[in-house]
């Protein structure tokens, strides 16, 4: 399933890659794709393995604000 999730706070190619791979190493992602210029994550998951709240709170623990 994919899901696109906005966030607040990317600003640069740095700040796209810890969100990209934070979310990859949690199990259940097969991919994410951080687009800092229209503030937003594209993020291909398993929902029976990972909630969206989880994905959230992990973009949140990178220092990010994530919504839907």
């Amino acid at each position: 399933m994919k899901q696109t999730i906005t966030v607040k706070g990317l600003k640069c190619s740095h700040c796209e890659a810890k969100v990209e791979q934070a979310l990859t190493k949690m199990e259940g992602v097969a991919n994410a794709k951080a687009d800092r210029e229209k503030g937003l994550v594209e993020v291909d998951y398993a929902p029976e393995t990972v909630s969206m709240d989880e994905l959230m709170e992990t973009i949140e623990d990178c220092g990010y604000e994530a919504s839907l």
